[in-house]
């Protein structure tokens, strides 16, 4: 079991709801110990719609998480640990609030590991 430092939190949006999702993020980052990332205006690493990061410590996220849950208005949002693995942490360690979307996970090298087939 690998130890679990920090989190990622992925909140995607559209041009439809880019202000909705900045104030969303904004909020979080007022209420919790959470750094947020550049609001992104195109698909930007694995991610296939816009997006803004929130990175938070494992010690927030009992807190944080539900309170994501509860507020995130119909924004999906995906969630991620950073154990040092990048596929893994995308593919198999993912929690996705709302619709899952399809990850670029050919961008992860995995050393020892062969791809699954598709």
């Amino acid at each position: 079991m690998h130890p679990i430092p920090s989190f990622h939190a992925h909140v995607y949006f559209d041009a439809h709801t880019v202000n909705k999702a900045t104030r969303f993020c904004k909020l979080a980052a007022e209420r919790f110990p959470v750094t947020m990332g550049r609001v992104h205006r195109k698909p930007v690493g694995p991610h296939p719609d816009w997006s803004c990061q929130l990175v938070f410590s494992a010690a927030v996220f009992g807190a944080f998480v539900p309170w994501l849950a509860l507020n995130r208005d119909g924004l999906v949002i995906f969630i991620h640990p950073e154990t040092g693995d990048e596929l893994l942490d995308h593919r198999d360690h993912a929690i996705w609030m709302g619709a899952v979307r399809p990850l670029n996970l050919a961008i992860f090298e995995h050393s020892g590991e062969a791809q699954p087939e598709g």
